[in-house]
């Protein structure tokens, strides 16, 4: 069980911050709860002597009675396991917390990209835990459980009008539309052609030229369409 404690004295980013959780972690088949806290309060310090798993704070630095920057000491103090992620509206305090050593994942200004860098930083906290994101999905009276890590690509096969999902290890044939599949993986997968998602953590190299990829595995692909390839680049 993955806990994300969240602490945001203004409701407008606590919801935003729930929202970024809900949908990354949907799309990633896990169990998660979240805890939402407005100030440092005496609830919010339960949690952090809790003996919860794989917790993840999300912290603002400024709050009504304590500063973020305090409650991370405290918390480091107690725990260095936990994954620290400072939001904020105020850059200028970065090095303040750089110099506090306190072993943060990440900081994040709330006026620049902050969802997408949120959602970007939950993943690498995931990274850190070793819990692998999977989809799953059943077709044909088969539960298809699969790692997305595993994943180079996903491709749609017009002529059985099946999708191939092509793995490290396998290659699993299923009758899921393209835009089903696509809807299940989290933000790591693009399109690189109108038949193909391709899993951009695992991709090596990219010959513009060619239109070929190179995974990390050293297999190769050519599903890359001119209309798609800037996001490869």
């Amino acid at each position: 069980m993955i806990n994300f404690i969240i602490c945001d004295d203004v409701k407008q980013y606590r919801e935003m911050v729930e929202r970024v959780i809900d949908t990354y972690m949907m799309k990633n088949k896990l169990e998660y709860k979240t805890h939402i806290f407005h100030d440092y309060d005496s609830k919010f310090m339960e949690i952090v002597e809790s003996k919860l798993s794989f917790k993840i704070y999300i912290l603002d630095i400024e709050a009504p009675t304590r500063s973020g920057i305090d409650i991370a000491r405290i918390i480091r103090a107690r725990d260095v396991d936990s994954v620290l992620i400072f939001l904020t509206g105020h850059q200028e305090l970065g090095n303040v917390v750089i110099k506090n050593d306190f072993l943060f994942l990440s900081y994040i200004n709330k006026f620049d990209n902050c969802e997408q860098r949120l959602s970007n930083s939950i993943d690498k906290a995931l990274q850190i835990f070793k819990v692998k994101s999977v989809i799953r999905f059943k077709d044909n009276g088969i539960v298809y459980t699969i790692p997305q890590d595993d994943i180079l690509y996903i491709t749609r096969d017009s002529v059985d009008r099946k999708c191939i999902i092509v793995t490290d290890y396998n290659e699993f044939k299923v009758g899921k539309a393209l835009s089903e599949l696509e809807k299940m993986v989290n933000n790591n997968f693009i399109k690189t052609h109108r038949a193909c998602l391709m899993n951009r953590k695992r991709v090596l190299s990219f010959s513009k030229s060619q239109k070929q990829v190179m995974f990390d595995n050293g297999m190769t692909s050519d599903l890359v369409s001119t209309r798609f390839d800037k996001e490869l680049i």
